[in-house]
């Protein structure tokens, strides 16, 4: 079965570049790929107890916009890509963005999204685009990749994953971030921030520490520790000491980072993220 990679798209130059990642990221791997494109109407509201239907003007004219739209897009998608293992799938449809994103969850098996962080409207105050906030927010039955507005794909060499070993892991949570590393035979740089210089691990942590590493077997895997520094610092120091081309973690929103909302990581990482964020999601 092929991997079934679900691509917001607004049409804009940001969620271009997002795709183009994807279709590179994945160059080696057979590859379903939606593009998703959602419209709504000029005066309606989706909760509305009066929204317009199929056969409507305003509806049919949303829809051939957005249907136009995705035709100029694929081809430029068709026009740069000669890749036989990728097959484009086109959707549009009146819907708010992550209502649209579960329900092709679950009728087309999505593995993972992969989306641009800024779209048409988003202003450069803002550190990620509203639908990219509220995707890795509201989105828990898969992965999301969320691509900066970079100039062109590189190829993660060095992607780092922090940790503070709370919580136990699963395999199927990490299979994403390991597919990933194998692919571009890239390392993964588990970092441990501790609160306190000592960095000594309890029990519970250890054993914590002993299964990721039993489940990240086979990779190129590296451990660091950071003492008596915030967490968003520590992490920011590493990605441009190591020059990291990804930043992977666990989005448990009781632990460690928090929501994304409110996510000091996130914040502090900067305006204008430079690398793409893998958030993985503990299902």
């Amino acid at each position: 079965m092929n991997k079934r990679v679900l691509l917001p798209t607004d049409y804009s130059k940001n969620a271009l570049n997002a795709i183009r990642y994807a279709q590179e990221l994945y160059q080696d791997i057979e590859c379903d790929f939606y593009l998703l494109n959602t419209f709504q109407v000029s005066g309606y509201r989706l909760d509305s107890m009066r929204i317009p239907e199929p056969g409507e003007y305003f509806y049919e004219t949303a829809k051939a916009n957005s249907e136009e739209g995705m035709s100029r897009l694929m081809e430029t998608i068709r026009s740069r890509s000669e890749n036989t293992k990728h097959h484009f799938h086109t959707i549009c449809t009146l819907n708010n963005l992550v209502e649209a994103i579960k329900n092709l969850i679950i009728q087309k098996d999505i593995e993972i999204i992969v989306m641009g962080t800024k779209g048409i409207t988003a202003s450069k105050a803002r550190i990620f685009g509203t639908n990219a906030v509220r995707t890795m927010e509201q989105i828990k039955d898969c992965p999301v990749i969320a691509v900066p507005e970079t100039p062109e794909f590189s190829p993660p060499k060095e992607i780092v994953f922090p940790t503070d070993y709370k919580t136990n892991y699963k395999k199927k949570e990490i299979d994403h971030l390991v597919e990933i590393a194998k692919a571009h035979s890239a390392k993964i740089n588990v970092l441990h921030i501790h609160k306190d210089a000592d960095g000594k691990l309890n029990k519970k942590e250890q054993v914590n520490k002993a299964l990721l590493a039993d489940i990240l077997e086979g990779t190129d895997h590296e451990n660091h520790f950071l003492s008596a520094v915030k967490i968003s610092t520590g992490i920011h120091l590493f990605i441009e000491r190591r020059n990291c081309d990804m930043i992977a973690f666990l989005n448990r929103t009781h632990l460690f980072f928090g929501s994304i909302l409110s996510n000091p990581l996130v914040k502090e990482i900067g305006y204008d993220p430079k690398i793409p964020i893998l958030e993985l999601n503990d299902n």
